[in-house]
């Protein structure tokens, strides 16, 4: 490695490890966002869950009359995939718009830049775990239980954080410089949506199309890490192998790549 890309690689890893170190503004200031989204209101964040709620309901009786799948089974299936992919999908746009969104405090106050990742990452988790309250009750009301699997969704959703971590930091970058790149990250990741079984199952494709449509999708071995234990399954291994390739792989690329354009963001702002 060059000595340009080795000083962009210890720079990246400096601001991470200061944001690391003062975490707490990253986290008071994602709990902040989810508290002023609903201030005022009675039940506050849980609208979130409600809303999430309705929309699985309608979702898990419409697709599964129109695929003849048995509700005991889409019905959680459609339940975690819709949960998971609404925290992929709002992290990665949310984190298009990162350092846009704190243009002011960037400008203002000297801190690392990687702590407005954490502020975007944190607040998606904590609405992931308002939403996540659905599928308990969705699984008691269709007989299921996952077991001893359950405990593989700690690593899975690790691997998962990980990775959106690292496309949020490089797509926060280059929508800082390019600001339409913002509004082609959505229309991806809503063509994706439609590519990733969510709101259909594997078994409802023919064999030779799930080779191409799922195994070159990476969103689709993300959500398989998380979904497949919170239903008592046991992720595949190809599963692990692409996550985990996939956060070794795109941190390499991220760090050097935050190294180099870092100190350019002000001035892009």
């Amino acid at each position: 490695m060059s000595s340009s890309y080795s000083g962009a690689l210890n720079e990246a890893l400096d601001d991470i490890r200061e944001a690391f170190r003062r975490h707490h503004i990253a986290t008071i200031f994602g709990w902040q966002d989810v508290a002023q989204r609903y201030r005022r209101s009675r039940i506050g964040a849980f609208w979130l869950t409600i809303n999430m709620g309705v929309m699985i309901g309608a979702l898990g009786v419409i697709f599964g009359t129109l695929f003849r799948a048995p509700l005991t089974d889409f019905l959680p299936f459609i339940c975690a995939g819709v949960i998971l992919w609404g925290f992929l999908s709002s992290a990665v746009n949310e984190g298009c718009t990162a350092f846009i969104d704190a243009g002011g405090v960037i400008l203002q106050v000297r801190m690392p830049l990687f702590t407005h990742i954490m502020r975007v990452l944190w607040r998606n988790i904590i609405i992931l775990g308002h939403n996540l309250l659905i599928l308990p009750i969705v699984l008691v009301m269709m007989g299921k239980y996952p077991g001893m699997a359950v405990f593989l969704v700690v690593p899975g959703f690790l691997l998962a954080a990980l990775n959106v971590g690292w496309i949020m930091l490089v797509l926060a970058v280059v929508c800082t410089r390019f600001r339409d790149m913002a509004q082609v990250a959505q229309n991806f990741m809503q063509v994706l949506f439609y590519a990733t079984p969510i709101i259909w199952m594997p078994s409802t494709l023919p064999v030779s199309k799930i080779r191409v449509v799922l195994e070159f999708n990476p969103f689709y071995h993300l959500i398989t890490l998380v979904r497949a234990p919170l239903l008592g399954e046991t992720p595949e291994p190809m599963n692990w192998i692409v996550g985990i390739v996939s956060v070794f792989a795109g941190w390499a690329f991220a760090l050097v790549f935050f190294g180099i354009y870092r100190r350019r963001v002000p001035y892009w702002l």
